[in-house]
């Protein structure tokens, strides 16, 4: 099990974000300390994720062994990623660390803001969040999930979203190959939302510097 801890300053960039809206979902946020940081910030922000059905040891003990296991995944691609954005990896795992380390102390401080749970079904009302952030998941494991799985994930972050989607990257993980089913699967939902593909001020994986937003019509 794979739990990447991703820092508020990688989460700017891949989503380009300014300033936060009142309320901030992050779905399956792993070890991220995007959460921990926007609440710091007064941001109602929730993390959904999996792994925090895990008993706290084993929680942290995950999180800790994926640090070196997602750089491992780097280096076996190491063509196909690059490094304008951090500078050099040293720096990325530094980043990383020291989100690792945010995300632990606020799941144990705050636990109310980690809550178990998974696409396609997320355990929130609808229009709970302004803003609903996804990265990482969708279309990064498109080898392992189809596009009727990607159309049910994408309408559940819709439903639980009151104004807007984020999801970063749009490419598979490893090699960065395209989605080929990505533009069907826009024209499917084409009477549900509004989709635009925006370039980000971030890339790590070469080619990979779009998000898609979502926003209900």
């Amino acid at each position: 099990m794979l739990v990447t801890s991703r820092s508020y300053a990688e989460y700017e960039a891949m989503f380009d974000l300014t300033e936060l809206p009142d309320s901030v979902l992050d779905c399956c946020a792993g070890g991220a300390g995007f959460t921990a940081e926007a609440a710091a910030r007064g941001v109602d922000a929730v993390a959904v994720d999996p792994t925090y059905e895990l008993p706290a040891n084993e929680l942290v003990d995950t999180v800790r062994r994926s640090l070196p296991a997602g750089s491992a995944i780097v280096d076996a691609h190491a063509g196909s990623f690059v490094w304008h954005w951090y500078g050099s990896p040293e720096r990325k795992d530094e980043l990383r660390i020291e989100a690792a380390d945010r995300f632990l102390q606020d799941v144990s401080a705050s636990p109310e803001r980690y809550v178990p749970g998974s696409l396609p079904e997320l355990p929130f009302g609808d229009q709970r969040f302004e803003l609903v952030l996804c990265s990482h998941l969708l279309f990064t494991w498109s080898d392992k999930y189809d596009e009727e799985w990607h159309l049910a994930a994408l309408r559940e972050l819709i439903r639980v979203s009151r104004s807007e989607v984020r999801v970063f990257p749009l490419v598979q993980q490893g090699a960065g190959d395209p989605v080929p089913y990505l533009p069907g699967l826009l024209e499917r939902l084409s009477d549900e939302v509004r989709a635009e593909i925006r370039e980000v001020p971030y890339e790590f994986q070469a080619g990979a510097n779009e998000m898609l937003v979502l926003t209900r019509h």
